[in-house]
């Protein structure tokens, strides 16, 4: 199997996927900067009345689009140079979204390292929900109420991750652990909340100020989580001590999802998981074309290659996810009681 991503990789490479796309994401860059100057003015037209909530929805929808850009600069995708990609990125997540790329990229590339690996992917390790059964059965009392039903809470729950993401970048930042350039990212988020905030409670009544914040960080999280959790929950776990190449282990446990250009927008890129796992560095825009040729070699090599659709795949994630919160549940419930209750 490592042959076949040598395989794959020179293919890659002498059709020219890697190559810069400077076209493409400077497009991105000008509409975003379009939709953030259309917020602005919505946010000034509409005076103080509750349709600027609609404002703050935008706001969460583009806070989102500038973290998918945020971490194809992080993966080299954008600028030319590694170092001109790191300062794009720090000034992407930390001035614009408002969380921390160190921390980000910690986390991002142990995940990238070793995807639903048990021990070494943090994406599976407890955080309010357990994606793994071991994890749900040592669940507190109080933690357990929430694991039994995390499938059906998974969305809901995912109006707080937009604060989670915030409350990761303070902790991390103001950590007694060596953090690299923690400084210039302090100052970027402190700038970025000062200039956003600011307005929003300068020129809103108290109550629809944090209404506007509330709504804002909701959509955020939201659209967050629901472009990342498709991609490999609900995958293959693979043990701890297990031995598998590079080629099989990213192909097995990532999933795409079909749409095309629509998807390609609306996920940043990250419908085509498979790929990007593969090839980390690819520009979004390649990424279709290189979807062609692994497949091409999955084929030959008999890997199973899990391509579905949006909704789908959310019915997938809500499954798993709530076939492993059964571990959390009392071992003295009897089902046949449980049933008589309900009837």
């Amino acid at each position: 199997m490592t042959r076949a991503y040598t395989e794959v990789s020179q293919v890659v490479r002498e059709t020219g996927l890697l190559r810069r796309a400077e076209w493409f994401y400077a497009l991105v860059g000008a509409a975003l900067l379009l939709g953030f100057g259309g917020v602005v003015t919505g946010f000034v037209l509409l005076g103080q009345t509750w349709y600027q909530l609609l404002m703050a929805g935008a706001l969460g929808i583009l806070f989102t689009q500038v973290a998918f850009l945020a971490h194809e600069a992080a993966h080299k995708q954008i600028l030319a140079s590694g170092p001109a990609n790191d300062r794009l990125a720090r000034f992407l997540a930390a001035g614009i979204v408002g969380i921390s790329l160190s921390w980000w990229n910690n986390k991002h590339n142990r995940h990238h390292a070793n995807p639903n690996r048990v021990g070494k992917d943090p994406d599976i390790e407890i955080d309010t929900i357990s994606f793994l059964e071991t994890d749900a059965a040592s669940a507190g009392r109080w933690r357990a109420l929430v694991t039994r039903k995390q499938g059906w809470l998974f969305f809901p729950l995912l109006t707080l991750e937009g604060l989670n993401l915030h409350a990761h970048a303070f902790r991390h930042l103001s950590s007694r652990e060596g953090v690299k350039d923690r400084w210039i990212e302090l100052a970027l988020i402190a700038a970025r909340f000062a200039l956003l905030l600011t307005p929003i409670f300068l020129f809103l009544p108290l109550g629809m100020a944090f209404a506007f914040v509330g709504v804002q960080l909701a959509v955020f999280g939201v659209y967050m989580g629901a472009s990342f959790a498709p991609n490999h929950k609900g995958m293959p776990i693979i043990a701890k001590d297990a031995k598998l190449d590079f080629f099989s282990k990213q192909v097995r446990t990532s999933r795409n999802i079909r749409g095309g250009w629509w998807a390609t927008w609306l996920m940043g890129g990250l419908n085509y998981q498979i790929e990007h796992h593969l090839f980390p560095n690819m520009p979004r825009p390649h990424l279709a074309r290189a979807r062609d040729i692994v497949i091409d070699q999955c084929r030959a090599l008999d890997v199973p290659y899990t391509e579905t659709t949006l909704w789908r795949s959310y019915g997938i994630v809500i499954a798993y996810l709530n076939r492993v919160g059964l571990a959390a549940r009392d071992p003295f419930d009897c089902p046949v009681v449980g049933a008589y209750r309900r009837s």
